[in-house]
């Protein structure tokens, strides 16, 4: 079995953040372990307060996970401040994790922001160069680029700039695109699309966050790039296709709809 590690911030609500990378980690038959770096207080409707982890309890976690188990693959979601993300850098260097896919949230599906902004040239200088894999969708994209995105041909321009900036690998998600939803995955040599499906429901809270981790539980399951961008835009479909109607607002996407088809409760 392989382990993923995910360095992110807690959902109270359990749709999203680390709640929804360890569903994520075990419907893809992997161990999933956590480094929190910040608790939200959030429901369905949105965030309300957020309480930043002090960069050292960041490290003394990473450290804790490192010093004892082998770590397949690192999935990295939210990190708010310059000092936790210059921590995570620096113990990333020191443990040289093979795979890391790199979620660059910035705002919640709500409007908050998840972000500081000083700390988003931070993220850039020091987590883009370590990235296996960066998944940011349009509006991310255009905060680390500068470049504005409203069309699918001004998609491949912004993740050559993303890779100038150090990754190995980018996944443009086109879901904000005013002409369709396509996503587009680049490696610096191969330009490969796969076609965005919309899909008519409100209740899509946290699909950034689980795309990710699935990501890094199908890197680390030995898939290549392209096989595992397939696999994982496959599993989240599935998962918001039968999206739950938790709450008032955004309701969770089902992460185990494979689990519970197998086991006749699903409903």
């Amino acid at each position: 079995m392989k382990n993923l590690l995910t360095i992110a911030g807690s959902d109270s609500s359990g749709g999203a953040g680390i709640q929804a990378d360890l569903k994520t980690f075990s419907a893809h038959g992997t161990f999933g372990m956590s480094v929190i770096t910040a608790v939200t207080a959030q429901n369905t409707c949105g965030v309300t307060m957020v309480q930043d982890i002090d960069y050292d309890v960041v490290k003394a976690q990473i450290e804790a996970v490192f010093d004892d188990i082998h770590v397949d693959a690192v999935k990295i979601g939210m990190v708010s401040r310059p000092e936790i993300i210059e921590t995570i850098a620096e113990c990333l260097r020191k443990y040289k994790p093979v795979i890391i896919v790199v979620d660059p949230v910035m705002i919640s599906k709500s409007g908050y922001p998840l972000l500081a902004p000083e700390a988003c040239a931070t993220l850039i200088k020091e987590l883009l160069p370590l990235a296996t894999l960066v998944t940011p969708n349009l509006p991310e994209a255009e905060a680390i680029t500068g470049m504005k995105v409203t069309k699918k041909e001004e998609m491949r321009p912004v993740a050559e700039k993303i890779l100038a900036l150090g990754a190995k690998a980018v996944l443009v998600k086109g879901g904000h695109l005013d002409d369709s939803a396509d996503d587009l995955l680049f490696d610096g040599e191969e330009e490969v699309w796969f076609q965005g499906d919309r899909i008519e429901t409100k209740n899509t809270h946290g699909t950034g966050c689980t795309l990710s981790s699935s990501l890094a539980s199908n890197l680390a399951k030995g898939l290549s790039l392209v096989e595992a961008v397939a696999a994982s835009k496959a599993y989240v479909t599935e998962a918001i296709k039968h999206s739950l109607e938790i709450g008032s607002g955004c309701g969770p996407t089902h992460h185990f709809v494979d689990l519970y088809r197998k086991a006749g409760i699903l409903e």
